[in-house]
């Protein structure tokens, strides 16, 4: 006789539903689809001497990518892996968690339109910095908040960031302040992945949007063609 699923039953399938419709874990990443940065060329910008560079780690980088290069004065907003302990990481290695890195950007921008201190503003306000090693339902070392540097002098911006943050947030920060350390563009189809695959992909559509809007909400100033 066929019996009805008890609500404990029912409960956790509703769970699991949810955890792959809203996180990264339960989105395909492979598609083969390389997209041209809009910015510019990402890999000529970032070797480029003429802007200057901030590496980010927030949640899934196709949230953070899609939001910094909404700026006036970001160049380029390029995927990638920091943090590790091995070389030439592939996003399967990062996404299983064993490999110590995060997934994460690496920012050119022109510290004449906008700096430093002002791209970890951003940072701040546009992801939960008090959840340690998880953004939401995407869980795991390989979604910590990290800032990593590439100068002493953005070691003090970070920390002085940390401290300008702490009173917007109820919990404590659990941001850590890591490196130098290598860092590792992703594949080519996690490039630019919001304009693209990411408009038909579920957790995109559920994630990035509220993330942009606060962002033009709080930071208008700062968000190209935002008139």
């Amino acid at each position: 006789m066929y019996r009805y699923p008890t609500f404990q039953t029912g409960y956790f399938i509703c769970l699991l539903f949810n955890f792959f419709l809203v996180s990264c874990a339960g989105q395909t990443k492979t598609s083969p689809i390389k997209y041209s940065n809009k910015n510019m060329n990402s890999t000529a910008t970032l070797q480029s001497a003429a802007f200057d560079t901030a590496t980010f780690a927030n949640g899934c980088f196709w949230c953070t990518e899609a939001i910094f290069e909404e700026l006036n004065g970001v160049k380029s907003a390029v995927s990638g892996y920091a943090g590790g302990h091995t070389t030439n990481p592939t996003y399967k290695e990062v996404c299983g968690g064993s490999t110590g890195h995060a997934e994460a950007i690496r920012i050119a921008f022109d510290a004449e339109v906008i700096s430093y201190a002002d791209l970890l503003e951003i940072f701040f306000a546009t992801h939960d910095p008090t959840q340690l090693n998880r953004q939401g339902n995407d869980i795991g070392t390989q979604y910590r908040s990290a800032i990593f540097l590439l100068s002493d002098e953005q070691r003090e911006m970070a920390e002085a960031g940390i401290l300008k943050a702490a009173g917007d947030w109820p919990a404590p920060i659990v941001t850590t302040i890591e490196g130098p350390a290598t860092w590792y563009p992703a594949e080519d189809y996690h490039q630019e992945y919001w304009d693209g695959e990411g408009q038909r992909n579920s957790y995109c559509l559920a994630v990035i949007p509220p993330k942009l809007a606060k962002l033009k909400k709080g930071f208008a100033q700062r968000v190209a063609n935002s008139a």
